[in-house]
């Protein structure tokens, strides 16, 4: 019987889920601290005007990624979440949210990772996606479920965890892993880009404690 053979997507997937960092993505991290009822509106928010800086920065990446034969499969407009953030955040704060949602330190640093890493290396661009965004497709429906039950919102609020030019999240989910099992990476760029869900995974649990009540991060 021959050995079975761990694709790159497992491993990844595996990577993320660890430890207490898991990187599950804003919306199951999110998710965690509605269910231990230490998120209240406000708190909600200032995690919303966090993620305004932190995906604005990824999406400038993708933007300098879009050309790159490694990176380029995985840059798609279906999956940009910056409008939904401004959006939610002009419901929830006002037309003046920039200049309320001031960056924490631990989001400073989450930036500043994302522009030396993110937006020049194709592997770390991948590791940082792979982090946000299928976390973030996966967990939405059951953060949208928590703050409309919590809060009574609808639509406003919640654009965030709406994905709606993505028909399929499953499928799409499984399309992206294969992209991720089929990256001409060396065996040294593989490790690179698990260490690096490893580095966004821990970037992100430190946004989510620097705000409010200090919202846990989720475990896989």
């Amino acid at each position: 019987m021959g050995a079975t053979v761990t694709t790159f997507s497992e491993l990844l997937r595996r990577r993320a889920g660890r430890s207490d960092a898991a990187a599950s993505g804003a919306a199951a991290s999110g998710a965690q601290g509605l269910f231990a009822g230490e998120c209240d509106v406000a708190d909600y928010a200032d995690l919303l005007g966090q993620y305004a800086h932190v995906y604005a920065a990824l999406e400038r990446a993708a933007e300098r990624m879009a050309d790159h034969p490694v990176a380029a499969p995985f840059v798609t407009n279906q999956l940009t979440r910056l409008p939904a953030i401004t959006a939610d955040l002009e419901y929830l704060v006002g037309p003046d949210w920039s200049e309320l949602c001031c960056p924490t330190a631990a989001t400073t640093a989450y930036v500043r990772r994302l522009n030396e890493v993110a937006a020049t290396s194709p592997g770390g661009f991948v590791a940082h996606h792979y982090t946000r965004y299928l976390g973030d497709l996966s967990g939405g429906p059951t953060l949208a479920a928590l703050l409309e039950e919590r809060f009574g919102f609808d639509t406003n609020g919640v654009l965030f965890t709406i994905f709606d030019q993505v028909a399929d999240p499953a499928a799409f989910q499984e399309t992206y892993r294969a992209e991720l099992d089929a990256a001409p990476w060396t065996d040294a760029e593989r490790d690179a880009v698990l260490a690096e869900v490893e580095t966004a995974a821990a970037l992100d649990r430190a946004v989510l404690r620097s705000i409010g009540h200090g919202l846990p991060a989720a475990t896989a």
